[in-house]
């Protein structure tokens, strides 16, 4: 049916998320009772830990059901600022931190703020499928800079100083990444640190699988390389992943007061604040012990373990063992079709879903994710070893 509503330019081409989009796909299959083996998805396994459970349900019984500051409450924020500036070794103070409706909302926000038309924003290949959209939303040009699989997804410093140009606003980076899963490196982070101070650009730092790091990998921010950048620098993260907080929406974001508060000026036009129950299910995350989160860090790198040696062994496949978050990014490429083709027959034939590499800026990789049970990750392995011996033999 023609609705005659002209729709604006900036969303005319604007795609869903491919990782959202695939996540229904595989409910609806299982659902349907087909046998899926769902290794799509970005989020952890593991239920939300009891503390902050119990503090949800208190906030409802103690009636902060109401609406609260955009910005977020000022316990949290609080919080949020002691957590960074014991974490980065960076002072931050409350009113340099916003909480917003998950990590995502917050980058949204970012770009919304410091964007205007034409400008350039340097985003390291592969990238989270968001960033080009959200930079496009606000009138930027993503200028994508492409990395390495032999270099294990480390970002060439000169690469970076030759793309920035006079309309270059910003560099993204994401570390520990989605989807390879790499950590950027402390004396390539530094580097990049004096480039934006030389050029005096903006550092969006997305961090939010920051707590995801396997041993001996150790955590990295740009301010642990270069305190000095701090003021020009947001840190984005999120209580999503580490503390297995997905639905419940809060992301937050913390930098140069300037940028916190115009950011909270467009929250406050858009979303106004995160769900007040939630902001205080979250604070417990930040004041009590949850020990959870180690519980969970450790389970994860073993599977990660077993789940990538298990897929560098099967025929066709390669995979560069992450230092963080919970992806495996397949190699397909000797498979000789594109990701999109591969996993839609993987997801077809085998009930196997992964995440083409198309969205992330990769038609040679499949993401997989091993936030999934032990059980589901070596069936999937199964599965793909039967499907990749049977298509070998024919062809």
């Amino acid at each position: 049916m023609t609705t005659g509503i002209p729709l604006a330019e900036r969303v005319r081409t604007l795609e869903g998320s491919p990782t959202l989009a695939l996540a229904a796909t595989a409910k609806a299959l299982q659902k349907a009772g087909k046998p899926v083996i769902d290794l799509s998805a970005g989020e952890p396994d593991f239920p939300t830990p009891e503390a902050i459970k119990r503090a949800g349900l208190q906030a409802i019984h103690d009636n902060h059901t109401t609406y609260t500051p955009a910005a977020g409450i000022p316990e949290l924020r609080s919080a949020i600022a002691h957590d960074l500036s014991k974490r980065l070794a960076v002072p931050y103070e409350s009113s340099q931190v916003i909480v917003t409706t998950g990590a995502k909302h917050a980058l949204y926000n970012a770009f919304q703020a410091i964007c205007e038309p034409g400008d350039e924003v340097i985003v390291l290949t592969p990238y989270w499928v968001s960033y080009p959209a959200q930079i496009h939303l606000a009138g930027g040009r993503a200028r994508l800079l492409p990395t390495r699989e032999g270099e294990r997804f480390q970002p060439d410093p000169d690469a970076i100083r030759s793309a920035i140009t006079p309309r270059t606003k910003a560099i993204v980076l994401n570390s520990p990444s989605n989807p390879t899963g790499a950590l950027l490196e402390r004396d390539r982070l530094k580097v990049i640190a004096g480039l934006a101070l030389d050029r005096h650009l903006t550092i969006i730092s997305d961090e939010i699988y920051d707590r995801l790091v396997y041993p001996p990998a150790q955590p990295c921010s740009i301010l642990h390389a270069e305190p000095a950048v701090a003021g020009q620098t947001l840190v984005v993260n999120g209580v999503s992943k580490t503390y297995s907080m997905t639905g419940w929406r809060i992301g937050y974001a913390a930098g140069p007061k300037p940028l916190i508060e115009a950011m909270g000026a467009l929250q406050s036009h858009s979303t106004s604040n995160p769900t007040s129950i939630s902001q205080h299910a979250a604070l417990a995350a930040f004041t009590q012990p949850i020990p959870e989160v180690d519980t969970m860090v450790r389970e994860f790198q073993q599977r990660r373990d077993r789940f990538v040696n298990g897929l560098n062994r099967l025929p066709g496949l390669s995979c560069v063992m992450p230092d963080g978050a919970f992806y495996a990014w397949c190699n397909i490429s000797r498979l000789g079709r594109p990701a999109a083709e591969i996993a839609a027959r993987w997801l077809e034939e085998i009930f196997v879903v992964g995440v083409p590499g198309e969205g992330f800026g990769s038609p040679d990789h499949v993401r997989f994710s091993f936030a999934a049970s032990p059980k589901a990750l070596e069936e999937g392995l199964t599965r793909l070893e039967q499907w990749l011996r049977q298509h070998q033999t024919a062809s």
